[in-house]
């Protein structure tokens, strides 16, 4: 099943997924250098459900949210490493600034972000909550990002 899809073709894949009984759970991000914190995460959430789809920020909403040096890696190459991981069934690529509109093609069951956040500031949360799904806040590996490690390289 692993797959980056479009997300109108993702929101097809959906409709037959749900009618089939499959519990959805989704989480996003820009994933630019994978690491252990990222792979935590994603193996979690997959638990919580049948099909696990990831949300991926494209390059130019990577570089709204963390500056011009960024991305590391572009959204294709991102999304073939995420694609390529066990516990994700599908990626898609998603241009605006929030995951608002991807969250409201899927309508997942449950929505995964890492305890870094919280409910109340997420903009997916009432959007989640209103097609019926939770959101659920996961621990995250402390000192593990991809900003510690691009300073890390940097530093020699």
């Amino acid at each position: 099943m692993k797959e980056v899809v479009n997300i109108n073709e993702l929101a097809k894949v959906v409709a037959v997924l749900k009618a089939n009984g499959k519990r959805i759970v989704t989480t996003n991000g820009c994933f630019d250098i994978l690491h252990k914190g990222h792979v935590s995460i994603l193996q979690a959430a997959k638990e919580m459900g049948d099909v696990l789809i990831v949300g991926l920020n494209s390059d130019d909403s990577v570089r709204k949210l963390k500056g011009a040096s960024r991305p590391i890696n572009n959204e294709n190459d991102r999304a073939a490493v995420l694609a390529a991981l066990k516990s994700v069934d599908f990626v898609t690529i998603f241009t605006e600034d929030t995951p608002v509109e991807f969250l409201k093609a899927v309508k997942p069951d449950i929505h995964v972000k890492g305890a870094d956040y919280s409910k109340d500031k997420l903009e997916e949360t009432p959007v989640v909550e209103a097609a019926g799904g939770k959101v659920v806040l996961l621990p995250i590996t402390k000192g593990l990002s991809t900003t510690s490690i691009v300073d890390k390289i940097q530093d020699g």
